[in-house]
């Protein structure tokens, strides 16, 4: 790719989620995420192949309509009340048109179907970006909008997503579409507990972008692609193969690693507001995400020499260094122990 047109890029990258996060006018946010949906397009597609070029216009298609949706509920509000400010959401069918649109830009349930294979078209660094820093900017909004939203739909939608996410991702053989799923579950989690504790929401963000950059990381160091290829990652990395074990174990929120906390607060949080039935339902539901996290892992750890395997033989290499990957490994699986500050926090 030309350098100046990776300049322009990577800025817009950076300054269009920017931009609508530090906004509380809709149309300064609707301007910070489109250009951040101008910015990532390009880099779904410079692969130059039909699969790229599927996923990238997948991609505009579903992110322009979720941006035209926002403009008209902005549009809606400041019709009735003559006001653009985004904490000021007050008119009703405004709020739902903003719920569903903000839920196509994420990926819930029942609007996820653009992002599996959105990620499984896109490179590894492309698709870790995806489901992690394209994902603040909706999400702040979220924040900022959630006294307009009503709780009933924000917990139907967070409980279909969980439930979507754990069983689409049962069958998946491909490692991109299987965090695709991942986030969907994820995702879901985060908005259950949005009305109820918006600080709550942005903590369970924080851990899911750590722990699903780490993966994403691992998964570009290994060089794998799919799960049959999982069962020769350890003659690459050994260690980073046994590591990658306890990450995934961290997106299923075993104790006592960094992914039980959030689950735990949000459980917590349920249970304070006496919604024990939809608490109940989430921690039912998440079992089926923990299936195909223990499967990859099973695959990565477990199944060594003279197992056979559905692929070639990889020699070990002596991979680039990379000094970042040892802290995020420390958060993703260590945090824990920081419950008591952040409950005084939150």
């Amino acid at each position: 790719m030309n350098p100046h047109a990776s300049t322009i890029i990577i800025t817009s990258l950076i300054m269009g989620p920017l931009l609508t996060i530090s906004s509380d006018h809709w149309v300064l946010a609707w301007m910070g995420l489109e250009i951040s949906t101008l910015a990532i397009t390009p880099l779904i597609a410079k692969q130059h192949h039909p699969r790229a070029i599927e996923a990238a216009t997948k991609y505009f298609l579903t992110q322009a309509a979720a941006s035209t949706l926002i403009l008209a509920s902005s549009i809606i509000n400041a019709w009735q009340t003559s006001q653009w400010d985004i904490t000021q959401m007050s008119v009703e069918g405004g709020g739902v048109i903003l719920t569903a649109a903000l839920a196509i830009k994420l990926g819930l349930a029942p609007f996820h179907f653009w992002l599996p294979e959105v990620l499984q078209g896109s490179n590894t660094m492309t698709a870790m970006m995806l489901t992690t820093w394209q994902k603040g900017a909706p999400m702040s909004v979220m924040v900022m909008a959630a006294q307009c939203m009503n709780t009933s739909l924000m917990v139907t939608l967070g409980l279909t997503s969980i439930i979507i996410g754990g069983w689409g991702g049962l069958n998946q053989t491909q490692l991109r579409k299987i965090m695709a799923f991942s986030s969907i579950a994820h995702l879901g989690w985060m908005v259950t507990i949005l009305t109820l504790s918006p600080k709550l929401m942005m903590l369970t963000f924080y851990t899911y972008a750590i722990m699903t950059s780490t993966m994403f990381l691992m998964i570009k160091l290994l060089e794998t692609n799919k799960v049959s290829m999982m069962m020769t990652s350890w003659t690459k990395l050994p260690m980073l193969n046994a590591t990658m074990m306890l990450i995934l174990m961290s997106l299923a929120g075993l104790p006592p690693l960094t992914g039980f906390m959030p689950k735990w607060l949000i459980i917590q949080e349920l249970s304070k507001q006496h919604m024990c039935f939809t608490a109940t339902t989430m921690i039912i539901m998440s079992m089926l995400s923990l299936f195909f996290y223990l499967r990859t892992s099973y695959q990565a750890t477990i199944t060594l020499s003279p197992n056979s395997t559905n692929s070639s033989q990889q020699w070990r290499h002596k991979p680039n260094q990379t000094y970042y990957l040892t802290p995020m490994i420390m958060l993703s699986t260590t945090l824990l122990p920081t419950v008591p500050t952040l409950l005084a926090i939150i």
